[in-house]
């Protein structure tokens, strides 16, 4: 059980220093996307 906690808080620690990361990552998808969309109207 400690071993499934002590990963847990190592998961979201990891998640928290990488969250800027994944925005970032979201948002160049939600923009190509929205181009892509753009060119087909």
């Amino acid at each position: 059980m400690q071993l499934l906690t002590t990963g847990y808080r190592g998961l979201s620690l990891l998640m928290m220093l990488n969250a800027d990361r994944m925005l970032y990552v979201a948002a160049l998808a939600v923009a190509l996307v929205f181009g892509a969309w753009l060119g087909t109207v």
